[in-house]
């Protein structure tokens, strides 16, 4: 067998290859090595930049909202500190074994949190829950999850729950102001949020404080001028007055007539602003503020301040009511009486809509047009609520002889219960109109003349006969205090005309009459019991809360003849 030779079985060699595989990985290492040389001593803030895009975050520190209080310090909408928690998806397991634990401190079905995290495993973080409890965060946190994480917040709470629910409105789940005074005054009460660097772990937890941003500065506080006490005693006796009659809603608004301050507002049907559940719609508008009616009757005593204004009138000239009906145009114009001949302060006292019509058309339209404008009707208040509304009075110029009559009794306009209430608080102030507030005042505000002041005494004089013998609204009298005021029984607009059988009950009424301090309106919406008039059904609502506001402010009586005359238990305690 031939041996093949040695040169046969040797390797060629290729000295030109292992050179240039030797070149490759020296380039390749000297890159590496310039790469750490730059990363790690000349540029090493790319590096720290890096770990900070990773680990360190910026949170918002929140800011306490602030305090609303009642004119006597009383809180009636507080911020309390709570924590939301959230999860990071990419890092908690849906099938975690302590997830049924967390789902029960959540008050969440289990199936929910699985759904949530599985759903959400391409996301970082999202929350499942908000505003808890600091005591269960702290539970939750116990549990030492791993991609569990917290932030603390604040949460609004109503200490006078749907007493103030109506006025005092509430916010939302990130703390702004979403109806009423929470909304009107929202930037105010928000304050500044502040911003804090931290370091999170790979779980989002913070483990260290990197530095302080800014500092969070707290909302500023509000104090309003409503009375926690009045509150209550208005919203008892409305709320009892509404279920007794079976009525739809109701309203009612008492005011200082010294500075037009709004001491108690209430609504019913009523909501408590701490359940989110009842923040429906319906529930949590204002209607003392947002909803507007045809006053009626209670629109007259305007009406005969037009006359006296006129020179031709005083509160005794005679009118001819007749029969209790005239006719204007095709329209039938009606008492519920024949009164016959009676004077002007007897319009008031008896309602008679003759004889507000035939004095109102004996007038320039535009001095009725005036009166009604200069009080206040169809403009804002002054309250500055959100969705006030102006109400509606038609450019006097479109009036046509009808409208001229109807006006005089309070049919073709329209009103808010705080316009009306606002417009008679001017009656007892001796004709000075003050804008309407909701915050209490630290000097008294600048009014507006809009009735002579003699003018005005009349009107007092006038309407304290309503609550009189022959009066029709006796049931709206307080013992020990002279009351002046008038009811309205207000037929309801409905498609076509009017409703036969559906009514707004009405008063409005001013106390004392001697040195007035108090106006208020009483409305109640669809009484469905066995009476419908505003002497019925509204008065006795007046007569309750006014009486018992009356007191709480130390309001001198000014008829200690009442007392002796109609005593009450309660007068001997």
């Amino acid at each position: 067998m031939n041996r093949m030779p040695t040169s046969a079985l040797s390797a060629p060699l290729y000295p030109m290859r292992r050179l240039s595989l030797l070149a490759v990985f020296g380039l390749a290492s000297a890159v590496l090595a310039w790469r750490v040389l730059d990363l790690q001593v000349l540029d090493p803030d790319f590096l720290r930049k890096q770990a900070d895009v990773r680990h360190i975050r910026t949170l918002n520190l929140p800011a306490n909202r602030g305090t609303i209080f009642d004119r006597n310090g009383e809180p009636l909408a507080i911020s309390t500190q709570v924590r939301s928690v959230s999860a990071n998806p990419r890092v908690l397991s849906p099938d975690h074994p302590q997830l049924p634990r967390l789902a029960s401190l959540l008050d969440m079905p289990l199936s929910e949190v699985r759904d949530l995290l599985a759903s959400k495993k391409d996301k970082g973080f999202i929350y499942l829950a908000r505003q808890v409890s600091p005591e269960r965060a702290a539970r939750i946190d116990a549990l030492d999850l791993p991609g569990i994480d917290f932030e603390n917040e604040y949460r609004r709470f109503f200490p006078a729950s749907e007493i103030f629910g109506h006025v005092i409105g509430f916010t939302n789940i990130e703390d702004r102001g979403q109806e009423g005074v929470e909304r009107a005054f929202d930037a105010s009460l928000r304050g500044v949020a502040g911003e804090r660097s931290v370091v999170r772990d790979g779980n989002r937890r913070v483990i260290a404080i990197s530095r302080e941003i800014s500092q969070p500065y707290p909302g500023h506080d509000l104090t309003l001028s409503l009375d926690r006490r009045l509150q209550y005693l208005a919203y008892q006796g409305l709320a009892e007055a509404v279920r007794q009659n079976r009525a739809k809603a109701g309203s009612l608004v008492l005011m200082d007539v010294r500075n037009g301050e709004v001491l108690a507002m209430v609504n019913q049907p009523a909501y408590n602003p701490n359940n989110r559940g009842m923040r429906t719609g319906d529930r949590f508008r204002n209607r003392a503020i947002t909803d507007t009616f045809e006053p009626g009757s209670t629109i007259k005593p305007f009406t005969i301040g037009v006359a006296l204004e006129s020179g031709r009138y005083t509160p005794h000239t005679p009118i001819n009511t007749g029969d209790g009906w005239m006719q204007v145009g095709n329209k039938r114009i009606r008492d519920i009486g024949r009164y016959g001949l009676i004077d002007v302060a007897a319009v008031i006292r008896k309602s008679s809509n003759v004889g507000a019509t035939k004095i109102a058309l004996s007038l320039p339209r535009e001095d009725l047009w005036g009166m009604f404008h200069r009080v206040g009707f169809n403009q804002a208040t002054g309250a500055e609520f959100p969705g006030e509304a102006l109400g509606r009075l038609e450019d006097v110029r479109d009036w046509v002889q009808i409208e001229h009559a109807t006006l005089a009794y309070g049919y073709g306009l329209s009103v808010t219960p705080l316009q009306l209430t606002r417009a008679y608080a001017a009656i007892g102030a001796g004709g000075v109109l003050y804008p309407a507030s909701l915050l209490k005042h630290d000097s008294a505000p600048a009014g507006e003349r809009v009735i002579d002041k003699r003018i005005a005494d009349q009107l007092l004089e006038m309407m304290e006969g309503v609550v009189g013998e022959g009066g029709t609204a006796p049931e709206a009298r307080v013992p020990g205090y002279r009351i002046a005021g008038k009811t309205g029984t207000v037929h309801k607009a409905q498609r076509g005309g009017y409703a036969e059988n559906r009514y707004l009950s009405v008063f409005a009424g001013i106390a004392p009459v001697s040195e007035p301090r108090l106006a208020m309106v009483v409305l109640v919406d669809e009484p469905k019991g066995e009476e419908h008039y505003g002497g019925k059904v509204a008065a006795p609502v007046f007569s309750k809360v006014m009486e018992g506001a009356l007191r709480l402010l130390n309001v001198a009586p000014d008829d200690l003849a009442s007392l002796r005359r109609d005593p009450r238990p309660e007068d001997f305690l």
